[in-house]
C-alpha cells in the first residue's frame, strides 16, 4: 500500500511553481507496541474525555480549544477563527533563500520528509527547482503549514527528489551556557589525549546504519515469542557494575588493552554481516514475531496447549529465532 502523504500543495521558486506531495522520511510503525489492559479481564482500557469539575463525559463536538489565562480562566479559541489566520503559505512552500549547510545548527533539525512531484505534471519544474539547489551546493529555507502551524523547512536534493527538514525556531532552542558553565576547565597531558586518540583510531569506521541492532526490541520480540510458546522466562541476572576510574591513565591504558582483545571477534562479525545479501527492502523487526494466523498459528497455539517440555528440549528450541512472513498482527 502507498504511503499517505502529510502534505500536497506548490514548491515556488520566483515564477517556477510545481504542485508536490510531502511524505514522512521515517516511521516508528515496525516498533513492538503495547495496549493497556485490565488484568482482572483482559479487556483493553478505554479513556473518556470528561468534565474535570463535574465528571461527566464530553462529546467531540462540545470540545474547543482554550488558551489558559489563569488557574479557572481560559480564552476559548474556535475552529474558524484558526483558519482565518492561516497563512498564505498553507498550500505553497515559498523558498526565501539559500544558505550554506554548515550554517545549519544541528540543534535546529527537527525531522525529514521526502519532497516530490505531485501527479504527472510539473516534473520539468520540480527537476529545474531541484537542479538548481543541487548546482548551488546551498540548502533551500522555505516555509510550509502543517498541521495549522507555521514551520522552517530546509530542502537539499537526495536522488531524483527532495529531502525537506523540519527546522525549530531560536525560542525553542535553549542556549547551552545554561548547562555548561559549571564544566571544570581542567588541564589535560598530552599522553592522556595520545591514548585516547588511539582508542579513536581503533574504533573509527564508515557509517554504515544497516550494522545497527535496537537491541531492546529484539529482547521483546522474543520475550513475546516465549511467552506464547509457553516458555518459562527465566529470571535475568544483575549486570555487573563497574567500580570507581581511580586513576584516568590506568583506565585507557586498559581500554586500548580490551580494545586488542575484542578488535578480532567485531571484525568477523562486522563482514558476516556485511557478507550476507541485503534485503530489498528493509520492513523492521516485526517480522521476527510468531506469525498469527494460518498453520504457524495453529502450530503457536498448539505448542501453547501441549504439556510442558523438558528443560532440555526448552533450551534447545528457544535458542532458534523465530521468524515469520511479512503478515503479522498489528500490536494494538
Amino acid at each position: 500500500m502507498a504511503p499517505r502523504a502529510n502534505w500536497k500543495g506548490f514548491l515556488r521558486l520566483s515564477l517556477v511553481t510545481c504542485p508536490v506531495a510531502l511524505y514522512p522520511a521515517t516511521s516508528d510503525t515496525e516498533k513492538v507496541s503495547f495496549n493497556q489492559i485490565n488484568r482482572k479481564t483482559g479487556h483493553r482500557i478505554k479513556y473518556l474525555k470528561v468534565d474535570a469539575e463535574t465528571g461527566d463525559e464530553v462529546t467531540s463536538e462540545d470540545i474547543v480549544k482554550g488558551y489558559k489565562v489563569d488557574t479557572d480562566t481560559y480564552i476559548e479559541v474556535t475552529k474558524d477563527e484558526l483558519d482565518d489566520i492561516a497563512l498564505d503559505s498553507t498550500h505553497t512552500i515559498e523558498i526565501d533563500e539559500f544558505v550554506p549547510k554548515t550554517d545549519i545548527d544541528n540543534r535546529y533539525l527537527i525531522r525529514p520528509y521526502y519532497l516530490v512531484p505531485d501527479g504527472k505534471v510539473g516534473h520539468d519544474a520540480f527537476a529545474v527547482i531541484r537542479e538548481t539547489i543541487r548546482s548551488m551546493d546551498k540548502v533551500a529555507i522555505g516555509r510550509v503549514v502543517l498541521t495549522n502551524r507555521e514551520h522552517i523547512i530546509a530542502l537539499e536534493p537526495l536522488e531524483t527528489g527532495l529531502m525537506g527538514t523540519l527546522l525549530r525556531y531560536p525560542y525553542e532552542v535553549r542556549s547551552e551556557k545554561d548547562y555548561f558553565d559549571d564544566i571544570q576547565d581542567v588541564k589535560l597531558t598530552k599522553d592522556m589525549l595520545d591514548l585516547a586518540k588511539h582508542i579513536v583510531e581503533k574504533k573509527s569506521g564508515a557509517f554504515e546504519p544497516e550494522l545497527f541492532e535496537d537491541h531492546y526490541e529484539t529482547a521483546l520480540i522474543d520475550l513475546i515469542n516465549k511467552k506464547r510458546s509457553g516458555v518459562p522466562i527465566a529470571a535475568k541476572a544483575a549486570p555487573k557494575t563497574g567500580g570507581n576510574v581511580i586513576n584516568l591513565m590506568d583506565a585507557l591504558k586498559k581500554s586500548i588493552a580490551n580494545e586488542k582483545d575484542a578488535a578480532p571477534a567485531a571484525k568477523v562479525a562486522k563482514e558476516t554481516v556485511k557478507g550476507k545479501k541485503p534485503k530489498k527492502r528493509v520492513e523492521g523487526q516485526r517480522e521476527m514475531l510468531l506469525p498469527i494466523s494460518g498453520k504457524g498459528g495453529k502450530d503457536a497455539a498448539a505448542r501453547a496447549a501441549a504439556p510442558k517440555e523438558t528443560s532440555k528440549e526448552t533450551s534447545k528450541r528457544a535458542d532458534k529465532p523465530a521468524r515469520a512472513p511479512a503478515r503479522t498482527k498489528k500490536a494494538g
